[in-house]
């Protein structure tokens, strides 16, 4: 997949219509990542758009609308946590999962806790790489749960 590229998933139809599946855009600079993700997430019902990089996702959720976010934490021509905060700060309505892979060479040395950062930046919730599949789901079900546009309690309680 080329660098910054955008690719959404056909659309499949089911009996209620592909209106009613949830549309995830999930950004990483890592074809093969993308491509696991896609594959399960569309078994299971959801609609999919991958975009390539951080930029290519911020184009897409300027001309889409979108249930949930997977983010990788470290891509290229984004510094660090920049695509977390940026991602959040331009559409912060919707759930985010920041997902990282980062390792160090170093194992004796103390790891700063990246996702634990993320989730500090916006994030809803954090998956370390690998991640088992049911991990995925659970995290973007959870992310679902709490933030139903829908959801006429939460409004209630503010008012």
């Amino acid at each position: 997949m080329p660098h910054g590229s955008i690719i959404e998933s056909p659309k499949r139809e089911t009996q209620t219509g592909t209106e009613s599946l949830r549309h995830i855009l999930v950004v990483d600079d890592d074809p093969m990542v993308c491509m696991a993700i896609e594959v399960y997430l569309q078994r299971n019902d959801f609609r999919v758009t991958i975009a390539g990089g951080g930029e290519a996702g911020l184009r897409a959720i300027e001309h889409e609308q979108f249930d949930l976010m997977i983010i990788d934490i470290f891509m290229p021509h984004m510094r660090g946590f920049e695509s977390i905060r940026i991602f959040h700060e331009r559409a912060p309505a919707i759930p985010l999962i920041a997902m990282s892979g980062y390792a160090f060479a170093n194992l004796n040395s103390p790891a700063p806790d990246f996702l634990r950062m993320a989730l500090e930046l916006g994030a809803a919730r954090c998956l370390r790489k690998p991640f088992t599949p049911h991990a995925l789901l659970a995290a973007i079900n959870d992310c679902v749960a709490e933030h139903r546009p829908d959801d006429m309690t939460s409004t209630a309680r503010l008012g």
